[in-house]
């Protein structure tokens, strides 16, 4: 090839990935203007984390909550703005899946491939609809997988430094990084890297991930391991009713189909081919991430989707190469499997449908909803029920709270039973008077109940007769109605309850809930 086609090609193959960035930014931000719902339940509780920094919080570690601070100092917190963070690092994404398919030796068709397989799977779809740690987390695994193959062709001391500040920057982000972490430990053992043990490389890479984790160390150490009970709450109760056989499933469901026939020849590609084993350590890192879920019998699907996009730039190389000349052809008829699929779902992982429509989209496509926290559904699943009816809640609870007499406001305060409803309140109380909010669910536990003495208290859902083991006098005084949210906060009664025994401050250490 003379210089000129050189350039040419590469040209092409730089705009096809500036093409493909931009769709999938393109994609988010679209939706994420037109959004049907509101705030996520999750999203309220991240805000209130990220007004109270700390180095670590019950259920996550604290590189995300830095992040929306940020994101919030720069753009607000509204809807829009918090979600244009995942939109952007969904662009980011791409880039890096592309990055990482050049690197391979891919050209043009495979990095359009690899990015629509992205693109298309409604469980990466759905992580970029939302601002969590997950959006953050699938970039982190690109970013791995990137300096692994960099670690591999050139093991110096500064590709090895990055290796082990990406984990760390990855772990200090979301805990399921650990994983990652066993698979580039047995990429290392079982492929040449395994030479690399000779020289202190590896092992100050490992030092150096340990350092950037260390604060959330510390804080669990500091704090009685309060994450590690959480996830034992969480594996015990919340996810119990799953199984390995749902694992497999659903994770063949919620990614798209269509993307295995990418996936795995991907898969077999790097791990068997003669051209693809030079890059072994991305099928070693798969096979050892889905081989530690599987062990667990309580796995949601969900933890290994940012596992599966270094295999889409395996497999996108390798299907681009197939059968001489049929590959341009074979790469559109699976780019065009991939796409339709992908559309057809998206309504399942994007807030794209009203209510009505979605409950006769699913109906057409013959799906029947289900919970993997063993929550009883409205009409909606989960995901979108978590999304509606927090504001009306706030109008609610303002209500009750002007009604009191204002010197009994001063010592008032809205005691809830989750971090969704507590995080609701705190949000919309720009809007509309509200009392302090105090929970015992998760991090709220750790901030308390704040200023005493407490006078009254203004209790959500429950029954009056249950409040009065507690509480010497209960009133109820309303009914929260929000029948697209999530049963248990439909149709809540709102209560004022006084004269509590014992003290809220006293019986604090006894109410917390992790889960």
């Amino acid at each position: 090839m003379n210089r000129s086609s050189g350039a040419t090609t590469r040209a092409a193959e730089n705009a096809a990935v500036l093409m493909m960035v931009v769709l999938s930014l393109g994609i988010h931000l679209a939706v994420n203007a037109l959004a049907r719902y509101g705030y996520f339940r999750d999203e309220l509780y991240y805000i209130a984390c990220s007004k109270r920094l700390a180095f670590g919080y019950v259920d996550q570690p604290p590189f995300s909550i830095y992040a929306l601070a940020v994101a919030r100092s720069l753009f607000g917190e509204s809807v829009f703005a918090i979600r244009l963070v995942p939109a952007i690092l969904s662009s980011l994404s791409v880039f890096a899946l592309c990055l990482l398919v050049r690197r391979m030796g891919g050209g043009r068709l495979a990095m359009v491939l690899a990015s629509l397989c992205f693109m298309a799977s409604a469980q990466l779809l759905g992580h970029h609809t939302y601002y969590s740690m997950n959006s953050f987390d699938i970039l982190f695994w690109l970013l791995t997988a990137n300096v692994v193959l960099t670690v591999s062709e050139r093991p110096t001391r500064s590709s090895w430094l990055w290796l082990g500040a990406i984990l760390g920057l990855g772990l200090l982000n979301k805990v399921s990084v650990l994983w990652l972490s066993a698979g580039v430990v047995m990429a290392i053992l079982l492929t040449d890297l395994r030479r690399q043990l000779r020289t202190p490389w590896p092992y100050l890479a490992g030092a150096v991930a340990l350092l950037i984790f260390s604060p959330f160390v510390l804080w669990n150490v500091q704090n009685g391991f309060p994450h590690l009970e959480f996830m034992r709450n969480a594996s015990s109760d919340k996810y119990s009713s799953l199984t390995r056989t749902r694992f497999l499933v659903d994770q063949f469901i919620a990614m798209n189909p269509a993307v295995f026939l990418v996936a795995l020849p991907g898969l077999w590609w790097c791990l068997f081919d003669r051209e693809g084993r030079r890059y072994r350590a991305i099928g070693v890192v798969f096979l050892t991430v889905f081989a530690i879920l599987l062990a667990n019998p309580h796995t949601k699907a969900e933890y290994v989707a940012a596992a599966y996009p270094p295999l889409f730039a395996c497999g996108a190389i390798i299907l681009s190469r197939a059968l001489g000349g049929l590959g341009r052809a074979l790469v559109a008829a699976v780019a065009v499997l991939v796409t339709v699929i992908g559309v057809a779902l998206a309504p399942l992982a994007m807030p794209i449908l009203t209510t009505r429509d979605y409950v006769r989209y699913t109906k057409s496509l013959g799906i029947v909803e289900s919970s993997v926290e063993n929550k009883k559904l409205s009409s909606l699943p989960q995901f979108f029920a978590d999304m509606n009816g927090w504001e009306e809640l706030a109008r609610d609870v303002s209500a009750v709270y002007r009604s009191l007499p204002e010197s009994e406001r001063r010592t008032t305060v809205a005691l809830v039973g989750n971090y969704g409803e507590a995080g609701a309140l705190e949000l919309y109380a720009k809007r509309y008077e509200m009392p302090r909010v105090i929970s015992s669910h998760n991090s709220y536990w750790f901030w308390g109940p704040g200023p005493t003495p407490i006078t009254t208290f203004i209790r959500l859902g429950g029954n009056r007769e249950r409040y009065l083991e507690k509480y010497g006098e209960v009133t109820q005084v309303g009914v929260h109605y929000a029948p697209e949210a999530m049963p248990y906060e439909d149709s809540l009664g709102i209560f004022i309850a006084r004269r509590r025994n014992p003290p809220i401050e006293q019986d604090w250490p006894k109410v917390k809930h992790f889960d």
